[in-house]
């Protein structure tokens, strides 16, 4: 047998390994990049640069108790922002949050007041009622398919019909009665409305509710199936619920979640105030909608986060007092608004738009 014939079949090498060849569809972003796709990285740019402006415009502001101030304004919208920022992560949004706080407020006063309950038995019903009022919302979308602009705006117009109406036939006045005499007030008011010190300092208590509502939204939209959920409902809810996502549920329960927050601000201002007028709360839920939009949530849903709404409600509590501070004529605050409003989607957007290219 020839030497040709008794040799085996030839081994070709492995060619050296060499750099991983990807093309741009499957190439790793830098951590630099990632961090700019981010909803709320153009809203902190901006905060930031509203919050440096007024320190020089406004110097009273770097003082302790004034800070203070801002905060707790920032607090009382960001509170609600969080839950309207989820909202419109959904793919929705709630014109009737703002006369919800206020309807939250009267149902607790009056049923603690006329039907001299304990004021705790006034809490825990317009916990109900808030949440109902929320499921209906929530329920009539799924239902009717109609747009979310119409039905809350439907919600709104009764709930401010209903919350003067209603208001004036049990007190005979537009503003519910003084209730800080009652049993359970000085426990309720601890609970929602109280303050503590810090340095020397007073800090209103919903400042730390707003930051550990803010955690707890985070938690849930990065680390749970409920906030895959939101995102996907809200990006494409016929491809959510093809791929076995609860899509009714999770928009009646985004709705509630509107109404849990209406509940708690509502609470605050009862026991802040002693008293509620029934005529308040219209146009709130425009400051609301805007501090999520501000914070990098699109009204087209799927995208956004907790965090950006928690600057973008810093932003409106800090232009809202720093103007005060700084001496200028509170009459250009909504002015002022407005640019701002417009000047962060811009700069979200340009963020956006600028890592993804890269």
């Amino acid at each position: 047998m020839s030497m040709a014939q008794q040799a085996g079949p030839a081994v070709t090498p492995p060619p050296a390994p060499g750099p991983k060849q990807t093309d741009g569809r499957t190439r790793e972003r830098s951590m630099a990049l990632r961090v700019l796709a981010r909803p709320e990285v153009g809203v902190f740019l901006g905060a930031v640069a509203v919050f440096v402006f007024f320190l020089i415009a406004a110097p009273t502001l770097r003082d302790g108790g004034s800070m203070a101030t801002v905060l707790y304004q920032s607090s009382t919208i960001g509170i609600m922002a969080l839950p309207v920022a989820l909202l419109m992560i959904g793919g929705e949004f709630d014109l009737s949050a703002g006369v919800a706080v206020v309807t939250s407020a009267l149902t607790a006063g009056m049923l603690s007041y006329q039907l001299t309950m304990n004021v705790w038995m006034g809490v825990v019903v317009a916990l109900v009622a808030s949440l109902a009022v929320g499921a209906f919302n929530g329920w009539v979308l799924v239902k009717t398919g109609l747009p979310s602009f119409l039905v809350t705006l439907a919600t709104f117009l009764v709930l401010q019909g209903v919350n003067l109406a209603v208001t004036k036939l049990v007190t005979g006045n537009v503003a519910t009665d003084d209730i800080s005499d009652m049993d359970g007030f000085d426990q309720a008011k601890a609970l929602f409305a109280s303050s503590f010190d810090v340095g020397g300092v007073e800090v209103k208590i919903t400042v730390v509710w707003w930051l550990v509502f803010a955690a707890l939204a985070t938690w849930v939209l990065l680390r749970t199936k409920y906030g895959n959920w939101i995102f996907a409902v809200g990006g494409s809810q016929e491809s959510a619920r093809a791929v076995g996502v609860p899509v009714t549920f999770t928009k009646i329960t985004l709705f509630m979640l509107v109404g849990f927050g209406a509940w708690f601000v509502g609470m605050h201002q009862l026991f802040s105030f002693n008293t509620v007028q029934s005529g308040e709360g219209v146009g709130q839920e425009l400051i609301y909608i805007a501090a999520a939009v501000i914070g990098g949530c699109l009204l087209t849903g799927g995208y956004g986060s907790a965090i950006g709404p928690v600057f973008g409600a810093f932003m409106f509590g800090m232009v809202n007092q720093g103007i005060v501070f700084a001496g200028w004529n509170p009459d250009w605050f909504k002015a002022f608004l407005g640019v701002m409003l417009l000047g962060a989607v811009l700069i979200n957007l340009y963020v956006r738009r600028a890592a993804t290219r890269r």
